[in-house]
């Protein structure tokens, strides 16, 4: 391979390079219908179903040129911008808003065309960004990018390489993703439907679960403030389990006299990278060491979202952070200026506390802590701490389930997912440039994967 690869135009070698819709989604969304695509269901090298939205027939062939097909290459516009992923073979029909789309002609591989925009074409993006409060990449700009046009079979071979990767990310992503769920089943099942105690009033055995675990369980409810809970347990306010909580930091983006010690930053954005194990996103910057003690993130906390939400999505995404995942810096790690740190009165609470957050947030309660300012949408974190009750058992059952959560969290903080991402990363503008021959990543690949 040459590392002199032609270099044209993205509407030269295209197709077609249009735009998604732009414009006010919220009346549209159906409970069935086609899938619609956002920002935020598109990761660099793959799509996500993360909280996706539908809309119906009748929209989507109003729409038709936002009207998507496996094979075309979506460049997001604003959030993430320049975060690239091809349409895959199972959503054969879907429609999209504020994403660029570009349809590949005879010259270049759609999959060679992500490599490439989320490597090579990362500084045309940056400095093409506008807008001043959110910023965001135009069709325009995309049209003019510079794209490497190597042989088709060279492409072919890059392709190969980096799909290995991707194909082995993805299987550890569906396997976390698994863990994700049965965490979030066991958690309803027992602090939102109270079924074991239910089974226990009725004179039935729980199910799935063995003898020791069930005889932790009360066998009876008295009344609440929300209605019938399990004799024994607490409805108790969000912020009475905490031991500490404050507003997160941003810093500069060089050392200065006042910020000289350089740190992790995570936004709001950055909760769904980390929860699948990608942290190569999360910007790096320079704080002072007074602001750096109060917010400084351990293992046990949580990270709020509390601004930036948007008509369509709200506010109240939230991280739980573990020694693994801390592990993936090399330097402190802090909540963004839009997030909040909380930390838990102990581990065990931190645990239900995250799950509480995930369960609310995914059946949109947290709309209900959310108000509008300037455009900004942000969490209203004194009413939120005050009011939101978490159902509280008592501490043997509190163990158990904690026991089984953070063995769930750990596997998936812990996984290859980052070591591979890494890997990819680093052989990504290497092999796309064509400085690094095939036989050399191959054997990188397979070191990792052994």
């Amino acid at each position: 391979m040459s590392s002199e690869w032609p270099l044209r135009a993205l509407e030269d070698i295209a197709k077609e390079v249009t735009v998604g819709f732009v414009g006010s989604m919220a009346p549209e969304y159906v409970e069935n219908g086609v899938p619609f695509l956002r920002s935020l269901n598109i990761d660099p090298f793959g799509i996500n179903t993360k909280d996706l939205k539908f809309v119906s027939p009748e929209f989507h062939r109003k729409i038709k040129k936002s009207a998507l097909r496996p094979g075309d290459v979506v460049i997001v516009r604003t959030g993430k911008p320049g975060t690239c992923a091809v349409v895959p073979d199972w959503l054969d029909d879907a429609n999209c808003s504020d994403l660029v789309i570009a349809r590949c002609g005879a010259e270049i591989r759609p999959k060679f065309l992500c490599y490439w925009i989320n490597s090579a074409a990362s500084h045309h993006i940056s400095s093409h960004l506008v807008g001043a409060v959110q910023q965001h990449f135009n069709v325009g700009a995309a049209k003019k990018m510079l794209v490497a046009t190597p042989s088709l079979w060279e492409q072919d071979q890059v392709i190969s390489v980096l799909g290995s990767i991707d194909d082995r990310i993805t299987l550890l992503r569906e396997t976390n993703a698994t863990l994700e769920a049965i965490a979030k089943a066991l958690f309803k099942s027992w602090f939102v439907d109270f079924d074991p105690v239910r089974a226990k009033a009725e004179g039935l055995e729980p199910e799935g679960m063995d003898a020791a675990t069930a005889v932790l369980f009360s066998d009876s409810f008295e009344e609440s403030e929300l209605g019938l809970v399990p004799k024994g347990w607490k409805l108790v306010p969000f912020g009475e389990l905490l031991i500490h909580t404050i507003g997160g930091d941003w810093g500069d983006e060089t050392p200065s006299e006042k910020n000289d010690t350089r740190v992790a930053i995570i936004r709001g954005t950055d909760i769904p990278d980390l929860q699948s194990g990608a942290a190569n996103r999360v910007p790096l910057r320079y704080t002072s060491t007074k602001k750096l003690a109060t917010r400084k993130l351990q293992d046990g906390d949580l990270v709020l979202e509390v601004s930036g939400g948007s008509k369509d999505q709200p506010t109240g995404r939230a991280l739980y952070l573990t020694e693994a995942l801390l592990g993936q810096f090399d330097c402190p790690v802090e909540p963004a200026s839009f997030c909040r740190l909380l930390r838990p009165i102990d581990r065990n609470i931190g645990l239900l506390l995250a799950q509480h957050l995930t369960y609310i947030y995914g059946i949109g309660k947290t709309w209900e802590y959310q108000n509008q300012s300037t455009g900004i949408a942000n969490f209203q974190t004194t009413h939120f701490l005050e009011s939101e009750l978490v159902a509280v058992p008592p501490r043997e059952v509190l163990a158990v389930f904690a026991d089984v959560v953070r063995s769930i969290v750990d596997s998936g903080h812990l996984s290859q997912i980052q070591n591979l991402a890494s890997l990819r990363d680093t052989l990504l503008p290497r092999l796309i440039s064509g400085q690094l021959r095939l036989p050399e990543a191959e054997v990188m690949v397979e070191e990792v994967c052994a």
